[in-house]
């Protein structure tokens, strides 16, 4: 009987393990919805208009997430060749309506979170979080055009 109940439990892991991770994958690889709640009718449509526009370079028909989800990162640090960057936003979190992140909060930012074909008006490098950890969506360096 243990026997058996082991080639059960090896079964179970061999036909559970595969569809557990396929649809682990299949989550991560849905569009992240931006969260624009009203608080940006006041800003700049340029910029509004450009962060509407960002897509993630690494899943181009995904947004990298509105104002809601962008922090100044001006400090840029290369380690071991892993660049990080360090939130430096000093502004309100509650009129943007976003989870705080503490100013020196380092961040590593994968390769392809990178984002270098749309430039950048906003004059600081931005760097989107999502809003259940340190997960980056996009970064993009400030170019000040």
């Amino acid at each position: 009987m243990d026997r058996e109940t082991c080639l059960e439990c090896t079964i179970r892991r061999r036909w559970f393990a595969p569809i557990g991770l396929a649809a682990l994958l299949f989550l991560l690889s849905l569009p992240a919805p931006a969260r624009d709640l009203g608080q940006w009718e006041n800003s700049d449509p340029t910029i509004r208009a450009w962060f509407k526009g960002l897509m993630r370079p690494d899943m181009p028909t995904s947004s990298c997430c509105g104002e809601a989800d962008a922090y100044w990162a001006d400090e840029i640090h290369v380690r071991d060749g892993r660049v990080f960057a360090t939130i430096t936003d000093d502004r309100d979190d509650g009129p943007l309506r976003r989870p705080h992140v503490p100013i020196g909060t380092e961040i590593e930012v994968p390769p392809n979170k990178i984002k270098w074909d749309r430039g950048n008006p906003t004059g600081h490098n931005i760097i989107f979080l999502a809003t259940f950890g340190k997960f980056v969506f996009c970064f993009v360096q400030g170019s000040g055009t």
